[in-house]
């Protein structure tokens, strides 16, 4: 069955997480979560809709659940739809997940501790399925971006403490976070279907806004360096390359040919200050392959980071970034 996949489509009872989960370093060294997926159940007649709990499976293949997670999204009236999942995201480090309760409440819950629910009022009334949330690498900010026929404005989180740090304007489509988490990188629909990259603080300040040259804007949703003014976009193929772009001073810098596994591009994250780390999809054998690469923009240097399979059964998936 093909698998949906989304990059980022979202407390009292408790999860049962590996006995050995600790925080991971840059090499996800120690366990974290790879990806969070939902199963695919049948419906008379044809077709499939999503199912039982959100899944958590570890870099070690360990399995946990998220039992108090809203497996199938609410409409704004609070009723069920029975065959869109509600949202969830993984933060880069595989430490942090940040989901809809049962009760309906945003939450972030971090691996190995407890559970952060976000005010009640934390984002204005809207189906569940019309909000998008993105982690930053480290999980200490969350952007909730309620979309919709009257799109609302990215809400920014601090996931420690729960608190509302910062709002982007309503037209802002949140692409993520910089790699440090102090900004966001976000697109914005001009006029005659111009595509301008806006880089904001994470309080909502604007930093920079261009209109991007055509190897950027063709290659987008890329990825903003932590200086909060360098982005990236990777080109997969067989002409693979990476190209950097200073949004501040619009000028294109580097194009560095690499050679990559197969797949396309599913995230794209500045990892180092001269590293790219991206997650490749492919469906090698009717499977759902997940290859994740290191790049150093300087050499054009690749090295594998980590693969997997995602579960067969798997309706819609969310992967770690970073």
């Amino acid at each position: 069955m093909r698998i949906k996949i989304i990059a980022a489509l979202t407390t009292a009872l408790a999860l049962a997480w590996p006995a050995t989960a600790q925080a991971h370093v840059s090499g996800h060294d120690h366990d974290s979560i790879r990806y969070a997926s939902i199963k695919s159940c049948p419906i008379k007649g044809g077709g499939a809709r999503p199912c039982g709990s959100w899944r958590l499976v570890m870099h070690s293949g360990a399995r946990s659940t998220l039992p108090d997670a809203q497996t199938l999204a609410l409409e704004a009236d609070g009723s069920t739809n029975r065959y869109v999942p509600a949202p969830i995201a993984v933060s880069g480090n595989g430490r942090r997940v940040a989901y809809f309760t049962k009760k309906g409440r945003l939450a972030v819950r971090t691996l190995g501790g407890g559970v952060r629910l976000l005010a009640e009022d934390a984002l204005p009334k809207r189906a569940q399925y019309e909000v998008t949330l993105v982690l930053s690498d480290d999980g200490a900010r969350l952007a909730a971006s309620p979309r919709g026929d009257k799109p609302a404005g990215a809400r920014i989180f601090d996931t420690a403490t729960g608190e509302q740090v910062g709002v982007l304007p309503p037209e802002a489509m949140v692409a993520g976070f910089s790699g440090d988490g102090d900004e966001l990188l976000a697109t914005v629909q001009a006029e005659e279907s111009v595509t301008e990259l806006v880089a904001y603080s994470e309080t909502g300040e604007e930093l920079s806004r261009t209109t991007p040259p055509q190897v950027i804007a063709a290659n987008l949703p890329g990825a903003l360096a932590a200086d909060g003014r360098t982005a990236a976009i990777l080109v997969a193929g067989a002409k693979a390359l990476t190209v950097t772009y200073d949004m501040a001073g619009d000028q294109l810098g580097e194009r560095r040919r690499v050679k990559l596994p197969a797949g396309h591009v599913h995230m794209l994250d500045w990892t180092g200050d001269h590293e790219l780390t991206a997650h490749l999809l492919s469906e090698p054998g009717g499977k759902t392959r997940m290859t994740i690469v290191r790049i150093d923009t300087e050499t054009g240097t690749v090295k594998l980071r980590d693969r997997y399979t995602i579960l067969p059964d798997t309706f819609i998936f969310a992967a770690c970034g970073g």
